[in-house]
Formats: structure tokens, C-alpha cells, sequence
């Protein structure tokens, strides 16, 4: 029997002066030559030659997807050269530019594949565009593409452009980072006698005619730099130079420990925008955070100890490490499943670290409010908790009593201490009822505040002096701003 071999040929471009005279004289002597699709323009040519193809253009009609068709060709050929030992597979291009079936080939180690060769399209398409590859250039697959990928000022071309559906998902993917008009220049044929260039606005390329296999997109670099405002790199080179040597004074002098109170601040003025369910505001608001996280950055990168890519590395190693019902084998059923995995998981990375006691980890510049029921759900976490509301009320009326018997006795600090028992205890009843209090408080302050403002406006409606308005006139208004709350 025979020994099996895959001997795999590029047809080239589409033109027969773009075939190698050595893969001509090949193709010429072959009996049979298997072949992906007779959909090239080197075919009838060779066919009248006397070359003989086998193609799998059946294969594509029978498959509704080329997730499908690729391993099926891959397969059929292993097949044929395992009965027939050495075949010949013909493919468009180069074999090993845009060639799926020959990278599942490539990667089986059943039967020995060689490549012999071709010219790819890109050759002819940098000649038609007139580019320099080396300024910086993409290859992207028209059925796969992910905008995120894109480098925007990159030159890029987008092969797998086939009809008139696959042009529109490319066109589709291509608007998520670039606007409608964005000139696009479709590319068909390339290196040969039928070769066109057309450019067209990006929300018109769907509406080509001719497009075909033989069609490819390019999209030319940006250089409109408020284009780029969207782009990651363009907000660290930002940050960057407003800390360089020529940027801002106020920039360059911070320091991690001057930049802290403005985080807390920009965390809190996103809060406010969630809670106004402002969009615009959300949107501003959190670019004022990352912005916090950005300038924490470059410092880290100035002083040489870190920079943006490892604040990056670190989450998205520590996300997916904490969520391995969704990236491992973990199962996970509902939120409180992931809730327990992911406390377990952070248990495990803390052993054999300088934590001592169960409370380590919360930063002790938590709100009251906030890191009560934070030290609270850690111990209840080791079974220091109670599992009924009825003691939980008990301890919050015992607090309140030993708060007014300090109050009687006008024992000013221990008032205040009994205080902060009675808030903690009543920080405890409401995480037995799920409750956030800190979240509570402040629906409870923007209440009172809404409610106040009203006050006043009503009272300069009819230019009465807030000041010198009784307390029971107060809470009259006071009243009819709650029905109208209900109202």
C-alpha cells in the first residue's frame, strides 16, 4: 500500500501569470488534482489543459456553516490519501494564508502534509492599494472579525468578503469603531486583468454588486486623532504626557497618596448618577474613575514599579481564577452558589499570607454604615451570627436603653459610644433582612433633601423667610411635600 501524503498547492490570486512555472508543470502532470471550490479563475484554463479537479463545492450547499465544511474537507481528504496515497489539494492563494482546511490539516498527525507553494493575494493587493505593509497592517477574516481587535492605525484588510451577506456582518462589526461614511475600498480580483478598486462610505458596502471570493476589504489607517478618543492606547498616552516632562504641572506632582481623597470622591459622584439613573452622567462619571486609575498607573509606571498592563493582567487573571463555573469545570446554579465559590477561592489564595483573623481585609476607610455590615458578614462567615430576627431586636432595644440612660446621666463620650451601638446593632438587623444600610441611609438622605428643598421653594414662592417661620408651619409644608411624593 501506498504511503499517505497530502501534497498541498496555491492556486495564486486568480491569473495564471501569478502561478510558479514549477506548480504549473505539477498541476499539468496530475491525473487528478482535489481541489476546495472550482469557484477560481485559474480553473477553466487548466481544465482546458487537460487538469482534472475534484472539488468539494458540494460539500459548502450540504453545510450551513464553514465551521462545518472546513473539517469535512480536512477529513475527506485524509480519507483519499489514506486509500490512495499521495493526492494533490489545490487551494486559492497561498496554503497558508486565509486557509482554514489547511491549518486542520496541518494539525492532525495521521497523515504527512507538505506545502508547495503559491502566491498569496496580498502581494497583489499592497501593488493595487499602493501600501507599505510595514507601516503597520492586519489580516482579519471577514467571518470572524472582532472590532475589538482592530488597530485602528494599522492599515487593514479584510478577506472573506464573499457575497453580499458576508459584507454585511463585516460592515456591521466595522461600524461598532468607525463612523457610517468611513471610506472603505473594496478590492476584487486583484493582480489580474479583471482587478477593481472602489471606494465607497463603510454604510454603502453592503450594497456592492461583484462582490465574490475574489473580493477583499481594506480600510485605510485613521489619522483624524479625535477618532481615536475611543481607543485605550490613546488614553495612556494621554496620561502619559500630562505626566512627562512637558505636561501639566498639577499632573506631575501627585502622588498615590495625594490622588486618595479624589477617588473617594469620583466613586461617590458615580453613585449619585446611578441613583439619578442618568446614563450621560454614569458615562462621565465613570471616565473620572478610570481616569483616578489611569493616573495611579502611570505614577506606578514612573516610578518603574507597575503600570496600566498590570492593573489589567491582575484583574483579568483574578476574574477568571474567581469564576470557574464559567471559564473551568465548576458548577454554579444561582448567585448564591457563586457567592460561597468565590469566598472559598479567595480563603484558599489567602493561606499563607500575613492575615491573622477572619476581619483582616476591609479597609478601615469604609463609611461606618458600610464597614459595619462588612465586619459583621465576616464573622457571621465563621458561625458568629444569630439565625433569628428575635435576639437581633432584643440587642437592638437593650443598645437604644443603655444610650439613654448615658444621655440621663449627660455622660457626653460614653453617649456617643452607646451610639455607635445602637447603629451597629441596628447594621445587624438589617443584613438579617437584607438590607443595605448604607444604601438605606442615603435613599433616606435624598429623601429628606428633596423633600427640605421643597420647603424652600414653596417658601420663596410666597417670599417668606425660612428663618422666621415656626416649626409647626415647617412641617406643614413638610407634610404636603410628602402627598406630593405620593402623588
Amino acid at each position: 500500500m501506498q504511503e499517505s501524503h497530502i501534497r498541498i498547492v496555491g492556486l495564486g490570486a486568480g491569473d495564471l501569470d501569478q502561478l510558479p512555472l514549477g506548480l504549473y508543470k505539477l498541476l499539468l502532470e496530475q491525473k487528478n488534482v482535489w481541489i476546495r471550490t472550482k469557484d477560481h479563475p485559474l480553473v477553466p484554463g487548466l481544465e482546458a489543459e487537460g487538469v482534472t479537479f475534484k472539488s468539494f463545492d458540494s460539500l459548502y450547499e450540504k453545510t450551513s456553516s464553514f465551521d462545518e465544511v472546513y473539517p469535512a474537507i480536512a477529513e475527506a481528504l485524509m480519507h483519499e490519501a489514506e486509500q490512495h496515497g499521495t493526492i494533490i489539494y489545490a487551494v486559492p492563494g497561498h496554503p497558508l494564508v486565509a486557509e482554514m482546511t489547511v491549518q486542520l490539516l496541518l494539525n492532525q498527525p495521521a497523515v504527512p502534509v507538505t506545502i508547495e507553494g503559491g502566491q498569496s493575494f496580498l502581494d497583489p493587493m499592497f501593488t493595487a492599494l499602493e501600501i507599505d505593509p510595514n507601516d503597520g497592517f492586519q489580516l482579519v477574516d471577514g467571518t470572524d472579525l472582532r472590532p475589538e481587535e482592530l488597530v485602528m492605525t494599522q492599515h487593514i484588510i479584510i478577506s472573506q468578503v464573499f457575497d453580499e451577506r458576508s459584507a454585511s456582518e463585516v460592515k456591521i462589526a466595522l461600524m461598532e469603531r468607525y463612523p457610517d461614511d468611513y471610506p472603505i475600498t473594496v478590492v476584487t480580483a486583484a493582480g489580474t486583468k479583471e482587478e477593481s478598486l472602489l471606494t465607497v462610505p463603510l454604510f454603502e458596502t453592503d450594497r456592492m454588486s461583484g462582490v465574490s471570493n475574489l473580493t477583499a476589504f481594506y480600510v485605510p489607517p485613521v489619522t483624524e486623532e479625535r477618532m481615536l478618543y475611543r481607543e485605550f492606547s490613546t488614553l495612556r498616552t494621554v496620561i502619559r504626557t500630562l505626566r512627562g516632562p512637558d505636561g501639566c504641572p498639577w499632573d506631575k506632582k501627585q502622588t498615590h497618596e495625594s490622588l486618595k481623597r479624589y477617588a473617594v470622591e469620583e466613586v461617590y459622584e458615580l453613585l449619585e448618577a446611578i441613583d439619578e439613573k442618568d446614563d450621560d452622567h454614569i458615562v462621565e462619571e465613570l471616565g473620572d474613575v478610570l481616569l483616578q486609575v489611569m493616573l495611579h498607573a502611570q505614577i506606578g509606571e514612573d516610578e518603574g514599579y507597575f503600570d496600566a498592563s498590570d492593573v489589567i493582567e491582575h484583574v483579568t487573571e483574578k476574574m477568571i481564577r474567581r469564576h470557574p463555573h464559567v471559564f473551568g469545570e465548576t458548577k454554579a446554579e444561582d448567585a448564591e452558589e457563586v457567592l460561597r465559590n468565590w469566598e472559598e477561592i479567595k480563603k484558599e489564595e489567602k493561606q499563607g499570607s500575613a492575615r491573622e483573623s477572619a476581619l483582616d481585609g476591609i479597609p478601615a476607610a469604609l463609611p461606618g454604615l458600610l464597614r459595619a455590615a462588612k465586619l459583621q458578614k465576616k464573622a457571621a462567615g465563621t458561625g458568629f451570627d444569630w439565625d433569628e430576627a428575635a435576639p437581633i431586636w432584643g440587642k437592638v432595644e437593650e443598645e437604644i436603653d443603655e444610650w439613654k440612660e448615658e444621655l440621663k446621666a449627660g455622660n457626653q463620650e460614653a453617649s456617643a459610644e452607646e451610639l455607635g451601638d445602637v447603629l451597629f446593632a441596628i447594621v445587624n438587623a438589617a443584613r438579617f433582612h437584607k438590607i443595605d444600610p448604607e444604601e438605606a441611609l442615603q435613599q433616606t438622605n435624598r429623601k429628606f433633601a428633596r423633600r427640605f428643598r421643597y420647603i424652600e421653594e414653596r417658601l420663596q414662592e410666597e417670599n417668606r423667610d425660612i428663618q422666621k417661620e415656626s416649626l409647626k408651619d415647617l412641617d406643614v409644608l413638610w407634610e404636603e411635600a410628602k402627598s406630593e411624593e405620593r402623588r
